[in-house]
């Protein structure tokens, strides 16, 4: 094969390759935890509501669309440090279970064919693993390009965590026995706003 036919070739299979696969791209992509936040509400005495956060989250989306969303308990912060201590001891025991993770499946497609300020809304769903135990649970959230590089998740709704569904019952009662409350909700509602970045 003469050098002029060989070099044809090898164009020609490159550029029809590009041409196959123009219009998707496949990238990690990795969770910013200074822009993140999951946030949770609880409620005691029946009428006094309060919003806590998780400091520190991790997580990434893999090319496959494969993610995972760590959150470190004991990262909890309600703004009163003994009551972190206490979340973290005897709520989350976090010296046996350090992390609750979600692990789900997203469109790899949809991450990269989103424009710069384009959203779409999806049924997301997830394995939440927590205190030992591991739920499916499906949710509506928007994932939106806030530009090239970036994508941000955010829940349409409170995600509903039901303390029963992970062992936390137990954890529950104790802390509103320490406290001295007469009632704490055991199902409490999450909402989150994840970005992640591209590799």
């Amino acid at each position: 094969m003469s050098p002029t036919l060989r070099t044809f070739l090898t164009r020609t299979v490159v550029a029809a390759t590009l041409a196959l696969t123009s219009g998707i791209s496949f990238a990690d992509w990795q969770l910013e935890n200074t822009r993140s936040q999951v946030n949770f509400i609880s409620v005691k005495k029946s009428a006094v509501v309060e919003t806590h956060r998780f400091k520190s989250v991790s997580g990434s989306i893999d090319r496959s669309g494969k993610a995972q969303i760590d959150i470190d308990l004991s990262s909890v912060d309600t703004n009163i440090g003994i009551r972190d201590e206490r979340l973290q001891k005897m709520l989350f025991e976090t010296g046996l279970y350090p992390s609750a993770v979600l692990s789900a499946a997203i469109d790899s497609t949809l991450l990269d064919s989103l424009k710069t300020g384009e959203s779409k809304s999806i049924d997301l769903s997830f394995e939440l693993s927590l205190h030992g135990l591991t739920q499916s649970i499906t949710t509506a959230v928007q994932v939106t390009a806030l530009n090239e590089e970036q994508v941000m998740v955010t829940t349409l709704q409170p995600i509903v965590i039901k303390a029963a569904d992970f062992n936390l019952v137990e954890g529950i009662n104790q802390l509103k026995k320490i406290a001295g409350l007469p009632s704490i909700t055991t199902a409490v509602p999450v909402t989150a706003q994840l970005v992640f970045k591209k590799l």
